[in-house]
């Protein structure tokens, strides 16, 4: 009997132990079809303390400016970039970031004791300027990425959602100089084999960050066909660009605290047919980082002191991280500009590039459907080609591939020639806007298998690789 006790007493005693070691389990959110693995998998001991930390500020009550209150630049010396406000409002507004950037320093880490209020006598306060610049180019003119928020609209960004109350944010990134190297006939590694933090701690680079959110190297490096090919079929891309490229998409995913099915479906990577909107969101915010450092950060090299650059003298720079802090939404999405949009620069009025950006979540690529033997275009076409257009326009670096596609029904030759004159409607249509011919990519006329007549009778719209 004391045999029975004690090895019952041994069992309550190592199952207690165990349900205290006991992780919680996993949670998954299905984001598409069932079946297709399209979900999220959420790790509550991580998102936990996550969602713990958004903590948002206090807002600062308005006040009541009367008409023809004075106007912060006729009264007050050296305002260079707030002075449309009313005083009123600029003195609020300054309050604000006092609480968003430094609220422990409070005024004197921007403005030097002793000092008159217009002086720029601390590095502090020019970058300050700066940044407030940034911050009204991106609620401008970068609607693409940071869209509008909650029921009212009203989204935006401000100090706090990468400062979080610290003077200097926490998620900002350095180009990393990588281990010493042996030198002669010692090849440079590019950091594989040193785990990064940046690249998620993966062993495929150091710096996954300087040649996409500084540089413009190409991000697609995925081969358009099976086996190696010459001219255009050749895949110029190396391993060392392969695995640059998926750092990247490691440091996103980390970034967002999201894995890759949050922007990519289960197809090919490459295809941007059927990609959850997230895609063009991230799309735009690659090339709003890489805006943000190159016209912002890298300006202000020369006014930080030498113990703010980093190892090689550079500049703290802008990543994925800055705002979001492992989530997908930064601070979940609250609107945090919607008090302070006139100081802001909050703008209701999208920029022309997201125009296409919504096009592209709402369904382009897009089928182009042409009546049976012909290859005019109709009027219903000409909202497709002015966005498409008005979004080539605003962003240099965008291309489009136009892919006329037929079915087999019929002469097969008339019907190819048929799909070929379609896609060159649509180019000469593109042209006509003030698109040039080197900004828009022909594939070559395909069949297509099965599905309805007008599916197959289509010229189909997407972002080049």
């Amino acid at each position: 009997m004391k045999r029975i006790h004690k090895a019952l007493l041994t069992t309550l005693l190592g199952s207690a132990l165990l349900a205290g070691c006991e992780r919680p389990s996993m949670e998954t959110r299905q984001i598409g079809v069932r079946g297709l693995g399209m979900e999220q998998v959420i790790n509550p001991r991580i998102a936990g303390p996550i969602a713990a930390a958004q903590l948002l500020p206090a807002p600062i009550p308005a006040l009541p400016s009367p008409p023809g209150s004075p106007l912060a630049k006729d009264t007050y010396q050296n305002v260079q970039v707030l002075g449309d406000l009313t005083a009123i409002e600029f003195t609020r507004t300054m309050l604000a970031i006092t609480a968003w950037v430094a609220p422990q320093q409070g005024c004197a880490y921007c403005h030097a004791a002793g000092e008159a209020l217009s002086s720029d006598k601390l590095y502090t306060k020019v970058v300050a300027r700066k940044m407030l610049q940034m911050t009204r180019h991106i609620n401008s003119d970068w609607t693409n990425h940071v869209a509008a928020t909650g029921a009212t609209g009203a989204g935006g960004v401000t100090c706090y959602t990468c400062h979080r109350g610290a003077p200097v944010p926490t998620k900002i990134w350095f180009t990393d100089p990588g281990p010493k190297q042996a030198g002669g006939t010692t090849t440079q590694s590019n950091g594989q084999n040193h785990p990064s933090v940046a690249a998620g701690y993966t062993s495929l680079g150091l710096d996954p960050l300087t040649p996409y959110l500084l540089g413009a190297e190409p991000i697609r490096v995925a081969s358009t066909t099976a086996l190696p090919g010459k001219g255009e079929a050749r895949n110029p891309a190396s391993i060392r660009q392969t695995e640059n490229t998926f750092a990247l998409m490691m440091h996103m995913s980390t970034s967002l605290g999201v894995n890759c099915t949050f922007c990519h479906n289960t197809r090919s990577l490459p295809e941007w047919a059927g990609s959850p909107p997230q895609r063009t969101t991230a799309f735009y915010g690659i090339r709003m980082a890489r805006d943000l450092n190159n016209t912002y950060m890298l300006p202000l090299t020369g006014t930080f002191p030498a113990n703010r650059l980093g190892p090689t003298g550079d500049v703290a720079k802008i990543s994925c991280a800055t705002c979001h802090q492992a989530l997908n939404k930064p601070l979940n999405g609250a609107q945090l500009a919607k008090d302070h949009a006139a100081a802001l620069g909050v703008s209701s009025t999208p920029n022309p590039a997201a125009t296409v950006a919504a096009a592209l979540a709402d369904g382009l690529p897009g089928k182009l459907t042409f009546e049976a033997g012909k290859s005019e275009l109709g009027a219903e076409f000409a909202k497709v080609i002015a966005s498409a257009s008005a979004a080539l326009k605003a962003d240099p670096t965008l291309k489009l591939v136009l892919a006329g596609f037929a079915d087999k029904s019929g002469d097969a030759d008339k019907n190819l020639e048929l799909a070929r004159q379609r896609v060159l409607a649509v180019r000469d249509a593109l042209k006509a806007s003030g698109v040039t011919e080197d900004r828009v990519e022909l594939k070559k006329p395909e069949f297509v298998v099965g599905g309805s007549d007008a599916d197959a009778r289509r010229v189909d719209i997407s972002l080049a690789p």
